[in-house]
């Protein structure tokens, strides 16, 4: 090339085909990089979805139905008597929620004075035995001598004696301000006169998360709730709450979202607000304020249904039972047992049904 002379360059061509190989084997890791990263995407994502969507329609049902047979293996109570593990993994979850135990679990009980010697002993007889460290009685007196059966486990809320409005929902109140100073994960609220199938609930609450928000429990009632509310301006609200007779269980999210309307007090002021009961007033704030939906659980029994209509071969399912007596007949459960004469509500009976090992079960089963 002579100087001055512009410079020219050409191209070879006969490494064309190598450049685009090169470059077709670039797009091809390129394209086999980003599917491997979508397919680890998609399939790793599916175990995110903690819960369910529910059906539109409140409140909300969920049965549970255990397919098995009290042949084929051991019951639930004879697991728990002999300090098997209970813990059972949801048929309908997508994700095992976090294991619960008994002690998970904060168990009060309203009572009142009058009712301490006619109703307690045979609590304390017999669930009580299965959950000493987890149940607390919520009264309006001080009662050395129950003090002393319960472990120091009864609690003198101070509210009247009295069965109106504004003593329930003061015992409640201090129920529900005792839970959140613990550090349980549910809060199950039964009346004197239930008897709690401890084994049952503690296996039932395992199919829940209770850092998620639920409202368990059974209403006493057809169709919602319709009220007056005054909250902002005069309107009709309707809802849905689980009569305290039955027994209902908050988790612990649920309870933590309710502290700044119900905690120190505050769940009777609301109560006076609307002029209803603490069971009522509980169902207000949860599914009126705070717009969470009552799941509806059949194994909560109360007085306000027939006890007889429970079958026998279906009450180790059952969470709660109760007992009234009516002008002609008792509303009791219909079991075998102990004498009526000794044991009217029959809890005796039910009691030694669904454990027989204890001493004074009549046809006691030896271990």
């Amino acid at each position: 090339m002579d100087k001055g002379e512009p410079a020219v360059f050409t191209l070879d061509k006969t490494k064309m085909p190598r450049c685009r190989r090169l470059f077709q084997l670039l797009l091809f890791a390129v394209f086999v990089l980003y599917m491997g990263l979508l397919f680890y995407h998609n399939y790793y994502s599916r175990g995110s979805l903690s819960q369910q969507v529910p059906l539109k329609g409140r409140p909300l049902l969920k049965k549970h139905i255990f397919e098995r047979t009290l042949s084929q293996q051991p019951s639930i109570n004879d697991q728990y008597e002999n300090g098997l593990s209970t813990e059972v993994s949801s048929a309908t979850a997508t994700i095992r929620p976090p294991a619960t135990t008994l002690d998970d679990v904060f168990i009060s009980v309203k009572t009142t004075k009058s009712y301490h010697s006619s109703r307690l002993p045979i609590i304390l007889k017999t669930w009580f035995q299965l959950a000493k460290r987890q149940t607390w009685f919520f009264t309006d007196t001080d009662d050395e001598e129950f003090q002393l059966k319960t472990n120091g486990h009864m609690i003198n809320t101070n509210c009247s004696s009295s069965h109106n409005r504004k003593a329930l929902c003061c015992k409640m109140s201090v129920e529900f301000d005792t839970f959140l100073n613990t550090d349980k994960k549910w809060f199950c609220h039964f009346d004197d006169d239930n008897y709690v199938n401890v084994p049952r609930l503690v296996r039932f609450l395992a199919d829940y998360n209770p850092r998620e928000d639920w409202y368990l429990g059974k209403p006493s009632i057809q169709a919602p709730l319709e009220i007056v509310s005054k909250d902002k301006k005069s309107q009709m609200v309707r809802f849905w709450f689980a009569t305290g007779g039955a027994g209902f269980c908050l988790s612990r999210a649920l309870a933590l979202k309710m502290m700044p309307l119900a905690s120190d007090g505050k769940f009777i002021s609301i109560g006076e607000r609307i002029r209803l009961p603490d069971d009522v007033t509980m169902g207000y704030i949860i599914e009126h304020l705070i717009k969470k939906p009552l799941t509806v659980i059949d194994e909560f029994h109360s007085h306000l249904e027939p006890m007889k209509f429970i079958r026998k071969d279906l009450i180790e399912q059952q969470i709660s039972f109760s007992y009234a007596k009516l002008k002609e007949e008792w509303n009791v459960v219909r079991i075998d047992g102990i004498d009526e004469k000794f044991d009217q509500n029959r809890f005796l009976s039910l009691h030694c049904f669904l454990f027989p090992r204890f001493n004074f079960c009549p046809n006691r089963r030896k271990k």
